[in-house]
């Protein structure tokens, strides 16, 4: 495409929009304890000692607890540290001088088998290198975030990497603090020490909360918590019900009262769901979604259950700048025990049968396993081959960067091909949506691993099914890492309506892979306060604008919202995509109007082979 500047900069008033309050995202998760990065670079070395040599590791100097002592003369085990290393050599250097500090270090070579380890041994912190083969450590660190018991863990890192955007990145993947090497093994020592000594102050605190497993604002259980209750059920084959409580009207509501006001509101509609489903326990499981797990009650009670549940959330009335609200609510629930072999196998159940709530006249459905249509429906899907279509995604200002939207097909015994649009329903009714989305992923990877020499990036669309799922982000980390790929090599579409509806959840999934340098993209763009909001709330590298402004250069108010969205975008530091652009006139329009990318039947159609010419292609 032709390198011609441009000086299309239309000069528009935008109206301020609401952000959420601090703290907005952080609101669900576990318990934040003290997560300040206070940094132990505790040394107090006179001039001219300390060498930086194995010599230099205190002996009288060794900090209280490390070898058994604490402040108050009462024994304490010593601390324990897990040393994540690939070089053999850096990781007995770091052994042997926190063991010649009264600690208990162990080596794990392998980041496979961290979790193993972590397990069997119990650290009190981590200390990690940042570049190893496989998995790096911000990778690992978010796979040891993703377990409930190691969320608070200390993790350090120890790393030769200068980058001062490197080391945010390592604080934003999870980590609590980094170390620079190389590192005298007193400061080592120091900035160990002060970790773990920090982390067991607070350890009575947490364990006094640990067995309720509570939210602090809302009283409710928290959701790993719940999940893990779940699980136990699941396993023992309890009898009882399970509950899944959405509120409706979500984006009407955001979007009149503003995201303050609206967490108010689910505040509030979580405290009395709580106090109706005592002594069962309640979680929130998304923006406007929560959860109750009734171990013990009879199938015949579940449906009364369910309607007291939405009757009395609908009966209570809740003050909102000073106008009263009662919400309304759809609830599926699922009878205990059925066959679910995992709990995320009953939470679609029961968020499938909320979904059919919503059509019945009391707002109540219970899950119904495949009737003997859906199971046909299944057993297609199963019978079809997955197979990629791709289109080019060109840069108006030219390069040789080959980056792709990879499409879903089915390919049927007989030949024919089911469309996504045909396909992704079906797979969503009969429960195989997970399973055709990470199929989709795997293969555009395995095509960007066969082709390194290309370095192609690929653009995926997955559901918010599969991207709300708790080992989402694991999972992809997980491919990432089996390949040897670096995560900038992806990009995952978030579609509009699905990003805000699950808003929270799929930034929770979004942070979790940054670190391993996944982007994303927001599509179907359509200006509006909530839609606009989305840019700065997510952790967005590109925005793919609704296809009908492919017609923005007949249309002048087209035109003109377009303008806003592309000057809007690029405020937010955003890469803006044009799809489906069929002729010159559209294409022009747009590079004027300072799109980065397009797509469409003018570039080049949809097809199965990656040979389009990207540092050849003009407009």
């Amino acid at each position: 495409m032709s390198q011609i500047p441009t000086s299309f900069d239309p000069a528009r008033s935008r109206p301020r929009m609401e952000v959420p309050p601090p703290g907005y995202w952080k609101r669900w998760g576990e318990p934040a304890l003290d997560d300040a990065p206070a940094r132990a670079m505790a040394e107090s070395e006179a001039d001219g000692q300390g060498d930086g040599t194995a010599g230099d590791a205190p002996g009288a100097g060794t900090p209280a607890g490390a070898g058994g002592r604490a402040g108050g003369g009462e024994t304490e085990p010593p601390f324990r540290v897990l040393i994540v290393e690939d070089d053999r050599g850096q990781a007995l250097f770091a052994q042997s001088v926190l063991h010649g500090a009264g600690m208990q270090a162990e080596v794990e070579l392998d980041a496979d088998k961290v979790i193993d380890t972590l397990r069997s041994f119990q650290p009190d912190l981590v200390l990690m290198d940042l570049h190893m083969p496989g998995k790096d450590g911000m990778g690992l660190t978010v796979v040891i975030r993703e377990q409930p018991e190691y969320l608070h863990l200390p993790i350090v890192f120890l790393t030769g990497d200068p980058d001062p955007e490197r080391q945010y990145e390592v604080l934003e993947s999870g980590a609590d603090d980094f170390l620079s090497k190389p590192i005298r093994p007193r400061h080592l020592i120091a900035a160990v020490a002060n970790r773990i000594q920090r982390a067991r102050k607070r350890a009575p605190a947490t364990a006094a909360a640990a067995p309720a497993a509570t939210h602090p604002e809302t009283g409710l259980a928290t959701r790993a918590h719940l999940l893990q209750q779940l699980g136990s059920a699941l396993e023992e084959k309890a009898v009882g019900g399970l509950f899944f409580v959405e509120i409706g009207g979500s984006l009407g509501l955001r979007e009149r009262y503003g995201y303050a006001s609206f967490e108010q509101l689910m505040l509030g509609a979580a405290r009395h769901l709580g106090e109706v489903a005592a002594p069962h326990p309640v979680s929130r499981m998304n923006d406007n979604s929560f959860l109750v797990l009734a171990r013990g009650m009879e199938e015949t009670a579940l449906r009364d259950f369910a309607r007291k549940l939405q009757q009395q959330l609908a009966a209570h009335g809740m003050s909102v700048r000073g106008e009263t609200l009662h919400l309304r609510s759809a609830v599926g629930f699922a009878h205990l025990p059925q066959a679910f072999g995992e709990t995320s196998a009953a939470l679609e159940a029961v968020e499938r049968s909320a979904l059919a709530a919503r059509h019945q006249a009391d707002s109540v459905a219970v899950y119904v396993p495949p009737a003997p249509v859906e199971e046909q429906a299944r057993q297609a899907l199963a019978e079809a081959t997955l197979e990629l279509a791709f289109q080019p995604i060109v840069s108006v200002a030219g390069g040789d960067l080959a980056q792709y939207q990879a499409l879903m097909r089915l390919r049927q015994p007989d030949g024919s091909v089911l469309p996504a649009a045909k396909a992704v329903p079906v797979a969503e009714t009969s429960g195989q949506i997970v399973d055709l989305d990470r199929g989709v992923v795997a293969k555009a990877l395995d095509l960007i691993a066969n082709n390194r020499d290309k370095q192609l990036r690929m653009f995926v669309s997955q559901s918010p099914r599969t991207l709300t799922r708790p080992d989402a982000a694991t999972w992809v980390s997980e491919q990432l890492a089996q390949r040897g790929l670096e995560g900038k090599c992806l990009v995952i579409d978030l579609r509009l309506g699905d990003a805000l509806i699950h808003t929270v959840a799929l930034r929770s999934f979004c942070e979790k892979l940054m670190g391993v340098g996944v982007q994303f993209c927001l599509s179907q763009f359509e200006p509006g306060l909530e839609s606009e909001a989305l840019l700065s709330q997510l952790p967005l590298g590109y925005l793919r604008v609704s296809s009908r402004y492919a017609g923005a250069h007949s249309d002048a108010q087209l035109n003109a919202q377009l303008s806003g969205i592309i000057e809007l975008a690029h405020k937010q530091g955003l890469q803006v995509i044009a799809q489906q652009i069929e002729d010159p006139q559209a294409a022009a329009a747009m590079w004027m109007g300072g799109i980065d990318f397009i797509q469409g039947n003018l570039v080049q159609g949809v097809g199965s082979e990656l040979g389009f010419d990207f540092h050849n292609a003009v407009l």
